[in-house]
């Protein structure tokens, strides 16, 4: 049997494996009303059928600005919350675990009446200018993410995951790229993470089950720069002690940059193992593991805790019975005897 494969309870959840759906954006409603769409049960519904252990919703917006884009998913009403629900009913029907990414896109939400962030610093020329956000400001966008994680627990989810990477709003704080405020929100890596940590204290003060955070590990810029690796060792430990289950590592996005670093299966593994070196809580990895024998390796060497699969769930909806085959774990049951069938052995 294969640890990929295997059962196993990680984070505060009970998974039939270690195999996660990340949270990809899908853009796909269609009235921009940020209620789910026939196309996410169908979407998500095939991943559940599919024996995915755990599926993480895409990032859903705690307001309305606070969307990428119009098409995205909302959790800021009742209505959404009604359709979220019958959504995960469905999921939880398949005997899927299920998780949503709660998100607010700041100087990132390019269909924004007001774009907010940390400072006046657009993203780049095609982006709208942000307003740096006042007090009462923060306060409120904590309070929206406080009551999206009610709607969401009141939906059913079993976690949640804090949307704190790829340049989006708590990213933002966090990043002295970004972070040009002179206040207790700016300045020291202490205070950017001020934001962050309010937010992660005030969710875990309403919401029992299982809490993530992602993180972007490198911006890809020169030392000195961006946070340095052991800068965001500090924002882990950080992280654990204010009630976080589980780290999902992932890298770039604050600044409009590419990859300095060679691109390969795994690229971004070792930013994710250098932070479980320091911490006490299970740390995901994301990037390019479309190949079961390595994703298999990493778990074996303890280098990560769980895998999460995006682009390679996109192209291969069974990507988890091909992996079976490929790791020859024949323990591997897919959905019901029919589905069986066209398991490779």
């Amino acid at each position: 049997m294969s640890k990929l494969l295997s059962p196993v309870k990680l984070a505060n959840l009970a998974l039939a494996n270690r195999v996660v759906m990340s949270p990809m954006c899908m853009y796909e409603v269609k009235k921009e009303d940020g209620v789910a769409e026939p196309f996410h049960f169908v979407h998500y519904g095939a991943r559940a059928l599919s024996k995915v252990g755990l599926i993480i919703i895409e990032a859903t917006a705690v307001e309305p600005d606070g969307r990428i884009t119009n098409n995205d998913l909302g959790l800021w009403n009742e209505e959404q919350q009604t359709e979220l629900t019958k959504l995960v009913e469905l999921l939880h029907g398949f005997d899927a675990q299920v998780g949503i990414q709660l998100s607010h896109a700041g100087r990132k939400a390019v269909d924004a009446t007001n774009p907010l962030a940390p400072s006046t610093v657009a993203f780049n020329e095609r982006y709208p200018l942000p307003s740096e956000m006042t007090l009462s400001e923060i306060k409120r966008v904590q309070d929206s993410f406080v009551q999206a994680a009610q709607r969401a627990a009141k939906a059913g989810v079993t976690m949640i995951e804090l949307h704190g990477a790829h340049g989006y709003l708590m990213d933002q704080f966090l990043s002295p790229l970004v972070n040009q405020r002179t206040d207790l929100y700016g300045g020291s890596l202490e205070n950017r993470y001020r934001f962050v940590k309010e937010t992660v204290q005030a969710v875990r003060a309403v919401f029992s089950g299982s809490l993530w955070m992602r993180l972007s590990l490198t911006d890809y810029e020169e030392p000195g720069r961006q946070n340095s690796l052991e800068d965001w060792q500090q924002v882990a430990q950080w992280l654990q002690a204010d009630g976080i289950d589980c780290l999902d590592c992932s890298t770039g996005g604050v600044v409009d940059k590419k990859p300095n670093i060679p691109i390969y299966d795994g690229y971004q593994v070792p930013f994710a193992a250098a932070i479980k070196q320091v911490v006490d809580i299970p740390v995901a990895a994301v990037g390019l593991l479309d190949n079961p024998d390595l994703c298999e390796y990493l778990l074996q060497t303890n280098q990560v805790d769980l895998v999460l699969q995006g682009r390679a769930l996109i192209r291969n909806v069974n990507w988890l019975a091909d992996a079976a085959a490929k790791l020859h774990d024949k323990s591997f049951q897919a959905y019901n005897d029919s589905y069986q069938r066209g398991v490779k052995r």
